[in-house]
């Protein structure tokens, strides 16, 4: 015959879930698909941070002349110990 008051007010709950779920989702849905431009703007922004943007791959400072090169190296624990396994390695 008729449904229990609980019943009624368990099914009205329900549609009224399933309709605020369909508002939402619709709200969601009908944004405008415009959010690509701020990808854009937001990496060319980041440019400078690229690999190609960084100090180390710019031509002027890739190749170091061999006095540069040296002056860098006397100054280093490597050299010191190159120094010393060199006048080892000598025979006379």
């Amino acid at each position: 015959m008729g449904k229990s008051f609980d019943e009624v007010m368990a099914a009205l709950k329900a549609e009224k879930e399933n309709y605020e779920f369909k508002q939402t989702v619709k709200k969601v849905y009908s944004r405008p698909k415009n959010y690509y431009n701020k990808l854009s703007n937001t990496v060319k922004k980041a440019g400078h941070q690229s690999p190609g943007g960084l100090d180390c791959f710019k031509d002027e400072n890739r190749f170091y002349s061999p006095k540069e090169t040296q002056r860098y190296l006397e100054g280093t624990s490597y050299y010191e110990t190159y120094s010393a396994m060199r006048s080892q390695d000598e025979y006379e």
